[in-house]
């Protein structure tokens, strides 16, 4: 098989961020709940325990790299239930306007 007969390998699964870890009067904004996609139960939030996760902003004005882009990297801790939701814990906060997306 050469490469030509591979097929490209794709590295990352998209997921929506439901909010943060919260309690019924506080709210825990270090840690946020993510669905996977495809991710529906907890023997497949097995497999993405301890992997890393990259929230993506675009910025106005570029870095000194010269990228407009942001990154926010996030590690998957644990299980949030059993319906394939994760915590993450995130370098830096994420911010409120990205719940939903």
């Amino acid at each position: 098989m050469g490469k030509a007969d591979s097929q490209p390998c794709r590295l990352y699964v998209s997921g929506a961020i439901l909010g943060y870890k919260r309690g019924l009067r506080n709210q825990y904004n270090h840690t946020s709940l993510i669905k996977i996609k495809g991710c529906d139960d907890k023997k497949d939030v097995d497999f993405y325990l301890g992997k890393r996760v990259a929230f993506i902003t675009k910025g106005q004005v570029a870095d000194k790299n010269g990228s407009k882009f942001r990154c926010n990297w996030g590690k998957i801790c644990r299980a949030h239930g059993g319906n394939g939701v994760v915590k993450v814990k995130f370098s830096r906060d994420l911010p409120p306007p990205s719940i939903g997306g």
